[in-house]
Protein backbone atom coordinates (compact mmCIF):
# COMPACT_ATOMS: atom_id res chain seq x y z
CA UNK A 1 0.00 0.00 0.00
CA UNK A 2 1.20 3.08 -0.84
CA UNK A 3 2.30 6.08 1.69
CA UNK A 4 -0.19 8.59 1.40
CA UNK A 5 1.10 12.06 0.15
CA UNK A 6 -1.64 13.91 2.85
CA UNK A 7 -0.91 13.64 6.20
CA UNK A 8 -2.00 14.63 9.48
CA UNK A 9 0.83 15.58 12.29
CA UNK A 10 -0.50 17.29 15.57
CA UNK A 11 1.64 18.86 18.68
CA UNK A 12 -0.14 19.94 21.06
CA UNK A 13 -3.31 22.26 20.23
CA UNK A 14 -1.77 22.91 17.10
CA UNK A 15 -2.56 20.56 14.37
CA UNK A 16 -0.68 19.73 10.91
CA UNK A 17 -2.23 18.68 7.42
CA UNK A 18 1.04 18.61 5.27
CA UNK A 19 1.09 18.49 1.40
CA UNK A 20 3.76 16.16 -0.27
CA UNK A 21 3.28 14.69 -3.67
CA UNK A 22 6.52 16.18 -5.41
CA UNK A 23 7.58 17.81 -7.02
CA UNK A 24 4.80 20.15 -7.11
CA UNK A 25 1.88 18.55 -5.03
CA UNK A 26 -0.70 18.28 -8.02
CA UNK A 27 -3.53 16.26 -6.74
CA UNK A 28 -5.66 13.41 -8.51
CA UNK A 29 -8.00 11.05 -6.84
CA UNK A 30 -5.41 9.82 -4.46
CA UNK A 31 -4.59 12.76 -3.50
CA UNK A 32 -7.74 13.99 -2.45
CA UNK A 33 -8.93 10.85 -0.84
CA UNK A 34 -5.40 11.18 1.57
CA UNK A 35 -6.69 15.25 2.23
CA UNK A 36 -10.07 13.56 3.54
CA UNK A 37 -8.71 10.90 5.73
CA UNK A 38 -6.16 14.00 6.94
CA UNK A 39 -9.36 16.07 7.55
CA UNK A 40 -10.71 13.62 9.39
CA UNK A 41 -7.86 12.67 11.45
CA UNK A 42 -7.57 16.26 12.82
CA UNK A 43 -11.36 16.52 13.04
CA UNK A 44 -10.82 13.44 15.77
CA UNK A 45 -8.80 15.04 18.04
CA UNK A 46 -10.39 17.13 20.21
CA UNK A 47 -6.81 18.41 21.92
CA UNK A 48 -6.36 20.17 18.68
CA UNK A 49 -8.30 23.65 18.19
CA UNK A 50 -6.28 24.73 15.31
CA UNK A 51 -5.07 22.87 12.24
CA UNK A 52 -2.29 24.34 9.70
CA UNK A 53 -2.78 23.51 6.16
CA UNK A 54 1.16 23.49 4.62
CA UNK A 55 3.81 22.03 2.31
CA UNK A 56 6.46 20.16 2.19
CA UNK A 57 7.74 21.54 -1.07
CA UNK A 58 10.26 24.58 -0.61
CA UNK A 59 8.01 25.90 -4.26
CA UNK A 60 4.88 25.14 -4.33
CA UNK A 61 1.58 25.12 -1.87
CA UNK A 62 0.29 22.84 -4.79
CA UNK A 63 0.13 23.32 -8.48
CA UNK A 64 -3.46 22.15 -9.11
CA UNK A 65 -4.52 19.26 -11.17
CA UNK A 66 -2.67 16.29 -12.32
CA UNK A 67 -3.38 17.20 -15.75
CA UNK A 68 -2.10 13.98 -17.25
CA UNK A 69 -4.57 12.05 -14.63
CA UNK A 70 -7.23 13.83 -15.79
CA UNK A 71 -6.49 13.10 -19.67
CA UNK A 72 -6.64 9.57 -18.90
CA UNK A 73 -9.58 9.80 -16.49
CA UNK A 74 -12.99 9.31 -17.86
CA UNK A 75 -15.43 12.10 -16.83
CA UNK A 76 -16.88 9.85 -14.58
CA UNK A 77 -13.66 9.39 -12.85
CA UNK A 78 -12.38 12.69 -13.20
CA UNK A 79 -15.77 13.84 -11.11
CA UNK A 80 -15.69 11.10 -8.30
CA UNK A 81 -12.20 13.08 -8.10
CA UNK A 82 -13.78 16.23 -7.93
CA UNK A 83 -16.88 14.83 -5.17
CA UNK A 84 -13.81 13.73 -3.21
CA UNK A 85 -12.34 17.34 -3.53
CA UNK A 86 -15.39 18.75 -2.03
CA UNK A 87 -16.25 16.43 0.95
CA UNK A 88 -12.72 17.00 2.11
CA UNK A 89 -12.82 20.54 1.70
CA UNK A 90 -16.21 20.94 2.90
CA UNK A 91 -15.41 19.01 6.16
CA UNK A 92 -12.44 21.94 6.48
CA UNK A 93 -14.90 24.52 5.95
CA UNK A 94 -17.66 22.89 8.36
CA UNK A 95 -15.14 22.19 11.17
CA UNK A 96 -15.60 23.74 14.75
CA UNK A 97 -11.70 23.72 14.61
CA UNK A 98 -10.02 27.16 12.51
CA UNK A 99 -7.86 26.40 9.76
CA UNK A 100 -5.20 28.19 8.75
CA UNK A 101 -3.37 27.60 5.18
CA UNK A 102 0.54 28.79 5.26
CA UNK A 103 1.30 29.36 1.59
CA UNK A 104 4.93 29.39 0.87
CA UNK A 105 4.75 28.45 -3.25
CA UNK A 106 2.68 28.53 -5.79
CA UNK A 107 -0.89 28.23 -4.82
CA UNK A 108 -3.06 27.48 -8.45
CA UNK A 109 -6.30 25.84 -9.31
CA UNK A 110 -7.31 23.61 -6.61
CA UNK A 111 -4.33 24.70 -4.68
CA UNK A 112 -5.34 27.57 -4.44
CA UNK A 113 -9.44 26.70 -3.77
CA UNK A 114 -7.66 24.36 -1.11
CA UNK A 115 -6.71 27.39 0.86
CA UNK A 116 -10.35 29.23 -0.09
CA UNK A 117 -11.82 26.03 2.28
CA UNK A 118 -9.39 27.43 5.18
CA UNK A 119 -10.58 30.01 7.53
CA UNK A 120 -7.90 31.98 7.00
CA UNK A 121 -4.81 31.95 4.42
CA UNK A 122 -0.94 33.12 5.46
CA UNK A 123 1.60 33.74 2.58
CA UNK A 124 4.95 34.02 2.52
CA UNK A 125 6.79 36.88 0.22
CA UNK A 126 8.29 35.67 -2.74
CA UNK A 127 7.56 35.68 -6.47
CA UNK A 128 5.40 33.14 -6.67
CA UNK A 129 1.63 33.27 -8.01
CA UNK A 130 -1.68 32.25 -7.02
CA UNK A 131 -5.13 32.04 -8.90
CA UNK A 132 -7.51 29.65 -10.47
CA UNK A 133 -6.40 29.33 -14.21
CA UNK A 134 -9.00 26.88 -15.73
CA UNK A 135 -10.39 28.23 -17.86
CA UNK A 136 -7.51 28.27 -19.69
CA UNK A 137 -7.65 24.97 -19.82
CA UNK A 138 -11.66 24.78 -21.06
CA UNK A 139 -12.48 23.96 -17.49
CA UNK A 140 -13.92 25.84 -14.60
CA UNK A 141 -12.64 26.08 -10.94
CA UNK A 142 -14.19 22.92 -9.92
CA UNK A 143 -12.88 22.49 -6.63
CA UNK A 144 -15.15 25.34 -4.70
CA UNK A 145 -12.95 28.04 -6.37
CA UNK A 146 -16.29 29.55 -8.02
CA UNK A 147 -18.34 29.72 -4.77
CA UNK A 148 -15.93 30.46 -2.56
CA UNK A 149 -13.58 33.09 -4.09
CA UNK A 150 -16.89 35.52 -4.81
CA UNK A 151 -17.59 34.83 -1.10
CA UNK A 152 -14.28 36.24 -0.09
CA UNK A 153 -13.78 38.96 -2.64
CA UNK A 154 -16.71 39.86 -4.42
CA UNK A 155 -18.05 38.59 -7.61
CA UNK A 156 -17.00 41.26 -9.46
CA UNK A 157 -13.39 41.13 -8.57
CA UNK A 158 -13.19 37.05 -8.92
CA UNK A 159 -15.07 36.69 -12.47
CA UNK A 160 -12.21 39.42 -13.44
CA UNK A 161 -9.62 36.62 -12.23
CA UNK A 162 -11.79 33.61 -13.34
CA UNK A 163 -12.21 34.91 -16.98
CA UNK A 164 -8.79 35.44 -17.52
CA UNK A 165 -6.95 32.80 -15.64
CA UNK A 166 -4.78 35.48 -14.48
CA UNK A 167 -2.87 34.69 -11.11
CA UNK A 168 -1.50 36.97 -8.16
CA UNK A 169 1.49 37.45 -6.70
CA UNK A 170 1.22 37.50 -2.92
CA UNK A 171 1.24 41.33 -1.86
CA UNK A 172 -2.06 41.68 -4.78
CA UNK A 173 -3.40 38.63 -3.59
CA UNK A 174 -3.31 40.93 -0.64
CA UNK A 175 -4.34 43.88 -1.58
CA UNK A 176 -7.25 41.81 -3.39
CA UNK A 177 -8.36 39.95 0.15
CA UNK A 178 -7.29 36.52 -1.25
CA UNK A 179 -4.99 36.17 1.84
CA UNK A 180 -4.85 37.89 5.04
CA UNK A 181 -1.03 38.07 6.14
CA UNK A 182 2.00 38.50 4.51
CA UNK A 183 5.36 37.40 5.95
CA UNK A 184 9.01 37.04 5.24
CA UNK A 185 9.47 33.37 3.65
CA UNK A 186 11.82 32.55 6.76
CA UNK A 187 9.16 33.56 9.15
CA UNK A 188 5.88 31.99 7.67
CA UNK A 189 5.67 29.26 9.71
CA UNK A 190 6.66 30.87 13.03
CA UNK A 191 4.44 33.84 12.38
CA UNK A 192 1.58 31.10 11.88
CA UNK A 193 2.00 29.02 14.56
CA UNK A 194 2.20 32.31 16.79
CA UNK A 195 -1.25 32.84 15.56
CA UNK A 196 -2.36 29.32 15.83
CA UNK A 197 -1.28 29.33 19.27
CA UNK A 198 -3.69 32.63 20.43
CA UNK A 199 -6.35 31.50 18.56
CA UNK A 200 -6.07 27.94 20.39
CA UNK A 201 -6.23 29.95 23.62
CA UNK A 202 -9.68 31.29 23.33
CA UNK A 203 -13.14 30.15 24.08
CA UNK A 204 -13.50 27.15 21.30
CA UNK A 205 -17.03 26.97 22.16
CA UNK A 206 -17.60 30.67 20.48
CA UNK A 207 -15.07 30.30 17.80
CA UNK A 208 -16.78 27.25 16.67
CA UNK A 209 -20.27 29.29 16.22
CA UNK A 210 -18.80 32.04 14.73
CA UNK A 211 -17.33 30.28 12.14
CA UNK A 212 -21.23 29.28 11.79
CA UNK A 213 -22.84 32.47 12.00
CA UNK A 214 -20.41 33.52 9.32
CA UNK A 215 -20.24 30.86 6.96
CA UNK A 216 -24.41 30.42 7.34
CA UNK A 217 -25.37 33.97 7.43
CA UNK A 218 -23.44 35.18 4.36
CA UNK A 219 -26.25 32.91 2.46
CA UNK A 220 -29.23 34.45 4.35
CA UNK A 221 -31.29 37.72 4.32
CA UNK A 222 -29.79 39.66 7.02
CA UNK A 223 -32.95 39.59 9.62
CA UNK A 224 -32.33 35.17 9.48
CA UNK A 225 -28.81 35.84 10.04
CA UNK A 226 -29.50 37.71 13.14
CA UNK A 227 -31.93 35.27 14.18
CA UNK A 228 -29.37 32.65 13.66
CA UNK A 229 -26.95 35.08 15.88
CA UNK A 230 -29.57 34.64 18.97
CA UNK A 231 -30.07 31.22 18.13
CA UNK A 232 -26.06 30.28 18.69
CA UNK A 233 -25.10 33.10 21.11
CA UNK A 234 -28.10 31.52 23.72
CA UNK A 235 -26.67 28.71 24.80
CA UNK A 236 -23.32 30.27 25.20
CA UNK A 237 -24.36 32.25 28.36
CA UNK A 238 -24.62 28.73 29.95
CA UNK A 239 -21.28 27.38 29.00
CA UNK A 240 -18.47 27.69 31.55
CA UNK A 241 -16.25 29.40 28.88
CA UNK A 242 -19.13 32.26 28.93
CA UNK A 243 -18.81 32.31 32.52
CA UNK A 244 -15.08 32.20 32.90
CA UNK A 245 -14.64 34.67 30.19
CA UNK A 246 -16.82 37.16 31.90
CA UNK A 247 -15.66 36.67 35.40
CA UNK A 248 -11.86 36.94 34.62
CA UNK A 249 -12.71 40.41 33.02
CA UNK A 250 -14.28 41.70 36.02
CA UNK A 251 -11.60 40.74 38.33
CA UNK A 252 -8.67 42.11 35.54
CA UNK A 253 -7.16 38.93 34.73
CA UNK A 254 -6.43 36.63 31.39
CA UNK A 255 -9.07 34.31 30.81
CA UNK A 256 -8.52 30.37 30.38
CA UNK A 257 -10.81 28.82 28.70
CA UNK A 258 -11.65 24.80 28.81
CA UNK A 259 -14.03 24.38 26.12
CA UNK A 260 -17.00 23.28 28.74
Amino acid sequence: MAEPVVTFSKSDVIGYITLNRPPANSYEIGFMRDLDAAVDAANAESGVKVVILKSASEKFFSGGADIKAFLANTTAANMEMIRTAHRALDKMASSDKVYVAAINGHAMGGGLEMALACDLRFAAEGKYRMGLPEVTLGLLPGNGGTQRLPRLIGANKALELMLTGEAAAPDDALRLGIINRVFPADKLMEETEAYARKVAAGASLAIARIKQCVYQGVAMTLTDGLALERKLIEPLFDTEDAKEGLTAFAEKRAPVYRGK
